[in-house]
């Protein structure tokens, strides 16, 4: 994984906001069935651990461990699990890459992680090390080449344009779904069940959180750093296209879909 200073979205508050809102249903439903009473978890850049909760819950007794490089996100995840209720999750600091490549989970799973790495199949192949024989790895991330919506906006267009411009800057790849398959491949997993799914924003109230988010994180985040530094965006490009996403969360014809794609690789038995 990369150091926290070079994680391209930073830990904004409009960044980590859009976190809070993830589930295994809307956002590791292929997952669903591995995710049986008694099962080991790794949740790779668990981030606020609202996924890693949901998962605690599910597999109960099973333990799980969250790990992610922001020790301020993890007080956060720390804070929803006792609030929940749910013990059997802890939250370590931690870089999988540095973790003793022995098989120790009965899953590892990663949500939007890989599309932020320089080195994605690197960490696929520590995953897969890091689960035991018959064990799954599994992975979702987004395809941001192909968000659609309505109604359209050549502001909304530069938006798209300016987030992935700003990270293949920092050497990631932002349209890293359609290309789970062929990093699992290049990882060296033997048995690979790709799928896809997709987030649709659409109702007032999914509007104004979508939309409020990203009017928020493209003026004060990383990523707007990162786009008037490196010469993607100026200020005003920002405000511009702050104010269209507002616009939109208010259209009532507003709606907002981006596609993930998913991997679940199948771990060989030993013997």
């Amino acid at each position: 994984m990369p150091s926290e200073s070079s994680y391209g979205q930073g830990h904004a508050e409009s960044v980590v906001r859009s976190q809070h809102w993830r589930t295994v249903d809307n956002s590791a439903a292929y997952l669903a069935p591995e995710l049986l009473p008694g099962r080991s978890v790794l949740d790779v850049g668990c981030g606020p651990g609202t996924i890693t909760v949901d998962i605690a819950r599910r597999v109960a007794p099973g333990e799980v461990l969250g790990i992610d490089l922001s020790e301020a996100v993890l007080e956060q995840a720390r804070a929803h699990a006792q609030r929940e209720g749910v013990s059997n999750v802890r939250f370590e600091r931690a870089d999988i890459t540095a973790a003793p490549a022995v098989g120790r989970f009965d899953i590892v799973h990663a949500h939007q992680v890989l599309l932020h790495l320089t080195e994605p199949v690197a960490v696929l192949r520590h995953m897969l090390a890091l689960a035991k024989p018959g064990g799954v790895v599994a992975a979702r991330d987004t395809d941001y080449a192909a968000a659609f919506w309505w109604p359209a906006d050549s502001r909304l267009d530069r938006w798209l344009e300016v987030y992935r411009a700003v990270a293949h800057g920092n050497g990631s790849e932002p349209d890293a779904g359609r290309r789970l398959l062929a990093w699992a491949h290049a990882a060296g997993a033997p048995d690979v069940r790709p799928s896809a799914s997709i987030w649709c924003h659409s109702t007032p109230e999914e509007r104004a959180w979508w939309g409020g988010m990203w009017a928020d994180r493209i003026l004060d985040s990383k990523i707007a750093e990162q786009a008037v530094a490196g010469g993607y965006a100026s200020a005003e490009d920002l405000r511009e296209i702050s104010d269209a996403w507002r616009e939109w969360a208010a259209d009532p014809d507003g709606w907002f879909s981006i596609p993930h794609g998913e991997i679940l690789c199948r771990v060989a038995e030993t013997g």
